[in-house]
Parts: structure tokens; C-alpha cells; sequence
């Protein structure tokens, strides 16, 4: 199962036994203070966009998501103007992050290529409105394994969400390869069941779907102290289960997710180990 998606020049291709994909973050009011003060204060927020976008991509990373989700912040103009910044200084594949669904509509308009549209759920009003839109633009999808009766914690029944995305999907003309599905990780500092559980969900839906996955790995670490050691150790149990890419921090994640993949196999000769070894040295030096 192999999902490929574009930029202005550049494909990516995602899937089982290839190395894993990493999507920056940082263009995100929730993980980017500097950002989030541009969009709710009206500052040069595409300055910002477009120096994160390439700082992003001279770490390592193969995508780039864009999120201008913040209280007061009228996201159907804004989004599509970051993802214009963003695609104006480099050629790989974005993907657009919002759950707004005139976003995202918006945003598509804009774009140059095949993105990731992140995110569809189970709910009746997002699969309804979002799902035609990734057929009309030819887009692919994440399916966060929510549904009107809210957020699974057992794998059961995120599998059976899953489900609903998929076959939702197929049934409105959008090929299998371009629905991918994030399983939504718990804190284990809430629920302490929350990591086998999320670890089981990804493997089943590899095993029984074959569908890429993507997930939020940061979450499992919220409200705890040391939170990049328990990120650090989460990554590479998703990663073997079935997580094929993931939206994180491209500095951080990165040396590890080369280790990971060289491990596994999926890094022939080491070249992708030391190309990201040779832009850290590179960077240390600026």
C-alpha cells in the first residue's frame, strides 16, 4: 500500500517497508509561541511560515504540515495564504492540518499538487463535508478513528471506525491508498492502558486494513515530566507496528526515526542515517 503525494516538484512516497515520513510541526500556533503571537496579533505571520517551512526541510523533513488553528483566527483566509508562504520556499508535499472544513476547502484551491488533508473523522458532519472534497481535488486523507459517540479507547473500536473512514471513503471514489488512519494517542500519565491499547489499534489496522497510518506521538507523553524520553521510547514501538509517518518535530524526531528505519531494514546502505547525520553537522556548524 503505497500513498504518494506531491508539492510543487517534489513526491513523496509513503508506505510499509519504506522509510518513514516525517511531517515538521512546528507550523502550528500550538507548538510555535512566535506564530500563534503573528496570527492572534496580526503580525508577518507568512515570514514566519516560510522560515520555519525551510529551516523544517534543511533538518530532514520530507513533508510539512501547516496549521493556523488559534482562538480569534479566521482560518478560511489565513490557511490559505500560510500554505501559499509555505509552498513559495520549498518543493515538498504539505499537509494541510485543520478542522475547519472551509479551511481546507480553501486551502486546496490554493495548492500546488497532491497534499495530505489532515483530518477526516467518523463524525457524521466532517466525513460528510470533507470527504467530497478530497475526491474533487484528488487530494489524500487522515482518519482520526473518532465518531459521534467520541474517542475510542479500546482497539475494538477504533478498528471499527476505521472501518466506517474507509469504506466511507472507497464508496465516494477516493482510492484506497490515499486514506490513511491516526489511532489517537492517550496520556499514559491519565490512563496507564492507554499505550498497549494504541499500539494494538496500529497493528491491527496494518494487519487487517493495510492502510498507512499516521500519528500525533507526543501526545502519549502529555502532563508528565522528561516527556522527550517518553516520546523518544515511544517511536520505535509505533513505528514497528505500522506507523508509516509521522507528524513531529523534525530536530527531534529525526535522528531517531533514521536509527529506527536503518534497524529495520528500510535504509539501504545508510544513506537517508547519514545524510541527516551530515545536516546536523552541518547545521551545528552554522
Amino acid at each position: 500500500m503505497e500513498t504518494r503525494v506531491t508539492g510543487s516538484e517534489k513526491e513523496v512516497v509513503i508506505g510499509h517497508g519504506l522509510p518513514t515520513v516525517i511531517i515538521g510541526e512546528r507550523i502550528n500556533p500550538a507548538a510555535n509561541k512566535k506564530l500563534n503571537q503573528a496570527l492572534t496579533e496580526g503580525g508577518d505571520f507568512e515570514e514566519i511560515v516560510r522560515n520555519e517551512a525551510i529551516t523544517q526541510v534543511n533538518l530532514g523533513a520530507d513533508m510539512i504540515d501547516v496549521n493556523v488553528s488559534s482562538f480569534g483566527v479566521d482560518e478560511v483566509s489565513i490557511l490559505p495564504k500560510a500554505v501559499k508562504a509555505a509552498q513559495e520556499v520549498v518543493n515538498v508535499p504539505l499537509c494541510i492540518d485543520s478542522n475547519n472544513p472551509d479551511a481546507i476547502a480553501a486551502a486546496l484551491k490554493v495548492y500546488k499538487g497532491k497534499p495530505l488533508v489532515n483530518s477526516v473523522s467518523g463524525e457524521t458532519p466532517s466525513i460528510t463535508r470533507v470527504l467530497p472534497m478530497i475526491k474533487e481535488y484528488g487530494a489524500a486523507v487522515v482518519g482520526l478513528v473518532q465518531d459521534d459517540e467520541g474517542v475510542p479507547k479500546d482497539a475494538d473500536r477504533r478498528l471499527v471506525v476505521a472501518n466506517k473512514i474507509l469504506d466511507t471513503a472507497v464508496k465516494a471514489g477516493i482510492p484506497r491508498e490515499d486514506v490513511l488512519i491516526d489511532c489517537l494517542a492517550f496520556a499514559v500519565g491519565a490512563d496507564t492502558d492507554s499505550g498497549p491499547e494504541v499500539l494494538k489499534a496500529i497493528q491491527r489496522v496494518r494487519d487487517e486494513l493495510g492502510l498507512n497510518q499516521t500519528l500525533g506521538a507526543s501526545n502519549i507523553s502529555f502532563g508528565l515530566p522528561d516527556r522527550e524520553v517518553i516520546n523518544t521510547a515511544f517511536l520505535p514501538m509505533i513505528v514497528e507496528k505500522g506507523v508509516t509517518c509521522l507528524i513531529t518535530s523534525a530536530k527531534k524526531a529525526i535522528p531517531v526515526v533514521r536509527a529506527i528505519d536503518l534497524i529495520l531494514a528500510r535504509d539501504k546502505r545508510a544513506r537517508r542515517y547519514m545524510e541527516a547525520y551530515r545536516m546536523r553537522q552541518a547545521a551545528a556548524k552554522k
